[in-house]
């Protein structure tokens, strides 16, 4: 048992409230502002799969199949996954409804919690949320320049500018195969060296080796051959005019051409945006295009490509920022007796159906307690209501920031308090 009681938050989920959650809504509903200027349209997924979704999608010799996911059987013993990606779950929806008869493209944004079994620290949960787009039925580059300028929008919106937006192209199946022997000769003679699991990779997908974040990889991983050095001539067009495009946008940008992402089904354009204020862990959003996905899932061929931007990573950036716009009551009614009380309440019921944050304070409380408590939730003004003010159908007023006060008739209040710049 614990002081705070026996029941607690499970390791590495946790609960979100005041004054956290209003910069949580407010990344949502800028977020929310920037798709539909886009054109995205919001989708719902649920949070629990067929766990074949994600081993197929994901790739079965990924970390997330491999060791993280929350898997378990019904009662119907079918094995079923909680999310721990986005991307799945929107392409399954997409093919079962059949949303690839829509016109090209379809623009779709997703928000919501993801869940892997990985060790909790800074800025990392067992339970994450992400907000993520996913667009489909365009193969041109086009499409991934206006999704990371998206994305860029987003951040600049949330006023987060000193970000590095990195980008790389791993080609195609028809290329990738080359770069893939490339690498195999390369990491042969290092086999000895490298984590267990680089050791499975070496013949299961030796590119995810350039992804791992053991210290002992990325050292033996320096001078690896490049796989922009390996992309076919349509890939390396495609990446090209990718870049020129990002350029005219003013999306600045560096090429990493290390940069493989961690799930198997990129193709083409990866991008990753990260922040030098998030220690080891500092990827903010990172996506890319996933051209044979829907394919996989028994649709058409469809190219697609999007992102997914981690929540728990924009909220530490900006509760670092600092300058935090949090919400506090417009008006706080202190009020003395019964009588007064009930006009409190017709008062704030007048203020907040004109959509003001209005409280009312404890008529049992003395003027003073009523004080207190409106200082403590640094409300704007407090209005004072007692017998006096009843019988003269005048009230007092006084704004908690320079004390500054007055007085105005019942029947003023709401205009009062309405009015733009008070």
């Amino acid at each position: 048992m614990t002081s705070s009681g026996r029941y607690r938050a499970l390791k590495g989920m946790r609960d979100i409230f005041a004054p956290d959650i209003h910069i949580w809504r407010k990344v949502e509903d800028v977020a929310r502002e920037v798709f539909f200027s886009y054109g995205f349209q919001e989708i719902r997924t649920p949070v629990a799969e067929s766990t074949d979704i994600f081993t197929r999608s994901i790739g079965e010799n990924t970390d997330i199949v491999e060791k993280e996911m929350y898997t378990f059987n019904d009662k119907g013993g079918r094995s079923i996954s909680l999310r721990p990606e986005g991307t799945a779950s929107v392409v399954r929806s997409y093919v079962e409804n059949h949303l690839f008869n829509l016109p090209a493209p379809q623009k779709y944004y997703y928000s919501g919690p993801m869940f892997r079994y990985e060790r909790p620290q800074s800025g990392r949960f067992r339970q994450f949320y992400q907000i993520g787009v996913e667009a489909f039925g365009s193969p041109q580059p086009a499409m991934d320049a206006e999704i990371i300028s998206m994305l860029r929008h987003l951040l600049t919106r949330l006023g987060l500018e000193t970000l590095d937006f990195q980008v790389n192209s791993i080609g195609c199946r028809e290329c990738r195969p080359r770069y893939r022997e490339a690498l195999l000769g390369f990491f042969s003679g290092r086999l000895d060296g490298l984590c267990p699991d680089c050791v499975r990779r070496y013949d299961r997908n030796p590119l995810r080796i350039l992804d791992c974040k053991v210290e002992r990889c990325i050292e033996l991983r320096s001078g690896a051959p490049k796989v922009t050095d390996y992309i076919c001539d349509d890939c390396r067009k495609h990446f090209d005019r990718l870049l020129s495009l990002l350029t005219r946008l003013g999306v600045p940008y560096t090429v990493n051409a290390g940069m493989v992402r961690g799930l198997d089904y990129y193709t083409r354009t990866t991008f990753e945006v990260t922040s030098g204020n998030l220690g080891a862990q500092n990827a903010v959003a990172a996506g890319g295009r996933y051209d044979g996905l829907v394919r996989e899932f028994g649709g058409p061929e469809t190219p697609a490509v999007g992102f997914a931007v981690g929540m728990e990573r924009i909220i530490e950036l900006l509760k670092v920022a600092g300058g935090q716009d949090i919400p506090v009551p417009r008006v706080f009614i202190a009020n003395m007796g019964e009588r007064a009380n009930s006009e409190g309440l017709v008062m704030a019921d007048s203020l907040r159906q004109a959509g003001l944050w209005v409280e009312v304070g404890d008529s049992g409380s003395s003027l003073k307690s009523q004080m207190r408590r409106a200082d403590r939730l640094a409300a704007g003004y407090v209005v004072i209501v007692g017998d006096d003010e009843m019988d003269t159908g005048v009230v007092k007023w006084k704004k908690l920031a320079d004390s500054s006060q007055g007085e105005l008739p019942v029947s003023e209040v709401s205009k009062f308090f309405s009015r733009t710049g008070r």
